[in-house]
């Protein structure tokens, strides 16, 4: 048996951006990309603590070092720049391997959602 686990997760970044004429996904500073052991294309789950929204995406890489947080697409109408979410990805592992898996979880600088 097979089952799906978190892997990793971006916990309380902010909102920089939303961009309704984007062609779908989050643009997610690549610094918070790389930390959080994510990829470019990788299917995303989007919870925003502000108003309860759950999205699913796809990552899309933003400017290195920027802080760049950006809901593009149809996105864009589920967050306001501001707000705060969680940016989670998930794996699927075997079930015995599962059990000791350990995740990936990064934790912004309030305000800055830099390292």
């Amino acid at each position: 048996m097979q089952i799906q686990v978190l892997k990793s997760k971006v916990h309380r970044a902010v909102i920089t951006e939303a961009d309704l004429n984007y062609v779908g996904s989050l643009t997610l500073d690549e610094d918070l990309m790389d930390a959080a052991n994510m990829i470019e294309g990788e299917k995303i789950q989007i919870v925003n603590v502000n108003n309860g929204e759950r999205i699913e995406t796809y990552l899309i890489k933003g400017k290195r070092g920027s802080g760049t947080v950006c809901l593009n697409g149809p996105a864009a109408r589920k967050g306001a720049v501001g707000d705060v979410i969680i940016i989670i990805s998930y794996g699927i592992l075997p079930f015995e391997e599962a059990k000791s898996f350990q995740p990936t979880i990064v934790f912004p600088k309030e305000g800055t959602n830099k390292l």
